[in-house]
């Protein structure tokens, strides 16, 4: 089980762990929405029991334990949407999404 990132992923990775005095990007799934699940994204300070730590382009990526079923095989990419940038997770697992585009569903193993 794997989650991958793009070079430009990485550097903003690498660059607002490095501002907010962090080791990476905690990447995790939470009930939400109305389909169901929305990604969390926060500054990841420290790497708990049954985390997964993936690294590219010097950046790491942590997610937890709970998440990584719903994670696997995924691709984190850094965008240009609209005026501005933004994460943008390329998840295999998803079987539907929501009008707005904030949730999503998966089918569970």
């Amino acid at each position: 089980m794997t989650v991958t990132m793009t070079e430009s992923a990485a550097r903003q990775v690498a660059e607002q762990a490095a501002k907010n005095n962090g080791i990476g990007l905690r990447l995790g799934v939470k009930k939400s929405g109305c389909t169901g699940f929305a990604y969390d994204y926060s500054i990841a300070t420290e790497i708990a029991d049954g985390d997964s730590v993936f690294e590219a382009f010097g950046a790491k990526l942590v997610v937890p334990s709970d998440s990584i079923e719903f994670l696997s095989g995924s691709e984190l990419d850094y965008v240009r949407e609209g005026l501005g940038k933004i994460f943008k997770v390329r998840n295999p697992n998803v079987t539907a999404t929501c009008g707005c585009g904030e949730s999503f569903a998966v089918e569970r193993p």
